[in-house]
């Protein structure tokens, strides 16, 4: 029988067998996150330094890019430090902690995208409510309700799996995930399973069916709309179309890898499975916002102009 044991230290496996190309990978790392930072930056300060862009819609995009600065913030600093070590050890708090920002991150990201599903019905579907509804009192409540919900959710299951005695210390992956601890229980897991099930109906079936549904009733209106509303009401919401297939896709991923035993699937297909849903969306999201609205896009192309001003003097 295993010892049932508080490991001070849980050690990541998936770096063995990369030590040659690490360095490439370290400068990958660090180009990555160079590019999360500038791009979702200046999306954030276009939107802020123009008060024509304090709407509803655009407020909701800085809320996603500032949930993609927030995940990779935790995420590549480490990563970068482990590419470069030979322990690849991490700390207990450390670990939690880094399960924490990772699945508030993941699931905000459906909560945000949630919000952001809502206020295009509203727009297109009760264009003539639309600033009765969408009050500023209810734009802050919607953004506090789905950062909470995601908080909320993360910290009942960190408790649980806090409290597992554990039986080993070697984590499959690049990063602490919560199933990865909860697999090292000594002892039934009964309960972790039963809240990741609620978790994950809730954060994210829940939300994909209420985009769904959303944009079901947006196509209906479109349908009975002239072309011209049809070309405006798509300009906005295909960015939001985009973001959400792909993050849907790269979660639902991560979710299924989770579910096989290590060793059953190639490294190479685990490193880029457990990093797409991470690493993709931080970088497509300001891209495909910054190129399809053109509100976002004659700012930024404004502040390059003045920047480069700037510059030349």
């Amino acid at each position: 029988m295993e010892n049932k044991t508080v490991p001070s230290y849980f050690y990541f496996t998936l770096f063995k067998g990369y030590e040659n190309v690490r360095i490439l990978y370290f400068l990958l790392t660090i180009t990555a996150y160079s590019c999360i930072i500038l791009f979702n930056v200046n999306i954030i300060l276009a939107v802020f330094k123009d008060k024509s862009l304090h709407e509803p819609m655009y407020l909701f995009v800085c809320c996603l890019l500032c949930n993609s600065l927030y995940g990779s913030s935790v995420l590549f600093p480490r990563l970068s430090a482990d590419l470069l070590s030979t322990t690849h050890a991490i700390s207990r708090p450390a670990c939690y902690t880094q399960i924490f920002v990772i699945h508030t991150y993941a699931i905000s990201e459906f909560t945000v995208l949630s919000v952001m599903a809502y206020d295009r019905y509203v727009a297109i579907c009760e264009p003539l409510q639309y600033h009765n509804i969408m009050t500023q009192r209810k734009i802050v409540l919607l953004v506090l309700s789905a950062f909470s919900w995601s908080i909320f959710c993360v910290a009942v299951g960190l408790y649980l799996s806090v409290r597992l005695p554990l039986c080993g210390s070697q984590i499959p992956r690049l990063y602490c995930s919560n199933w990865s601890v909860v697999r090292l229980s000594c002892v039934s897991t009964v309960i972790n399973n039963i809240w990741g099930f609620f978790v994950t109906v809730t954060t994210v079936f829940l939300p994909a069916g209420f985009i769904l549904f959303t944009y079901m009733r947006i196509l209906l209106v479109c349908r009975k709309s002239t072309a011209e509303f049809r070309g405006k009401a798509l300009q906005t919401c295909l960015p939001h179309i985009i973001n959400f297939v792909t993050y849907s896709i790269a979660s639902f991923s991560d979710i299924a890898l989770s579910r096989y035993e290590p060793g059953q699937i190639l490294n190479a297909i685990v490193l880029i499975i457990s990093l797409e849903f991470i690493v993709i969306p931080p970088i497509l999201n300001p891209l495909i916002y910054g190129l399809n609205l053109p509100d976002i896009r004659r700012k930024i192309l404004s502040m390059m102009i003045s920047l480069k001003v700037a510059l030349s003097y």
